[in-house]
């Protein structure tokens, strides 16, 4: 089975569940549920950061790069997280650049509560619909005055870019990239293994 490689970027102050929550479906989903111990999942999750040290979470944890901007593989799907970092973030001229030129190979391109701000800085929002967390749907719309800012969906899909509303919305935005490459069903057992309620609304939920 050829895997999809799916990049997760992480940074200084990222938001722990923006990345674990989609980790955590990316490696939990299988295309055989009877074969769940036997075969691994379809995508292959890898962590990415600009280097390989330890970055540090917004709760503390540290955590380990798999690959630095440098020696990441093709990517096949890339996802990009959110948390106080990002602002910082915004202005790392070698972040956007990697954003930038990976963010445009990819077949899908996702984003996670203010992720969504790191593509845009990046120049990837521009002419498209978006969301982000609810406290940061102003921030967007001042900074990127060319993107329509959903305010009510839950998870947004602009052709191959998906953005999603804040923190947990990172797991059904993980969700729905499984239902998009493995069908809706793969997506719905996925989300029924995690024991988490599949959000088929799509409303944003507060």
């Amino acid at each position: 089975m050829q895997r999809i490689t799916t990049g997760i970027i992480i940074f200084d102050q990222i938001e722990v569940l923006d990345f674990c929550g989609p980790f955590e479906v990316f490696s939990v989903t299988r295309l055989n549920e009877e074969q769940r111990r036997e075969e691994p999942s379809p995508f292959q999750p890898v962590i990415v950061a600009e280097n390989t040290e330890p970055v540090t979470t917004a709760g503390g944890m540290r955590v380990i790069p798999d690959y630095c901007f440098d020696a990441c593989p093709e990517l096949d799907i890339l996802v990009v997280p959110g948390g106080w970092g990002v602002r910082k973030q915004m202005e790392n001229p070698s972040l956007l650049q990697w954003l930038k030129t990976r963010g445009s190979t990819v077949q899908t391109l996702a984003a996670v509560c203010t992720g969504s701000m790191l593509l845009g800085a990046a120049g990837l929002l521009s002419g498209r619909h978006a969301t982000t967390h609810w406290r940061s749907l102003d921030w967007m719309q001042t900074s990127f005055p060319d993107v329509t800012v959903e305010r009510d969906q839950h998870v947004v899909i602009d052709g191959s870019l998906i953005t999603s509303a804040g923190i947990s919305a990172g797991i059904d935005m993980a969700l729905t990239v499984v239902g998009i490459h493995c069908g809706s069903d793969v997506a719905a057992a996925t989300a029924r293994h995690m024991e988490y309620p599949f959000n088929t609304s799509n409303t944003r939920r507060i």
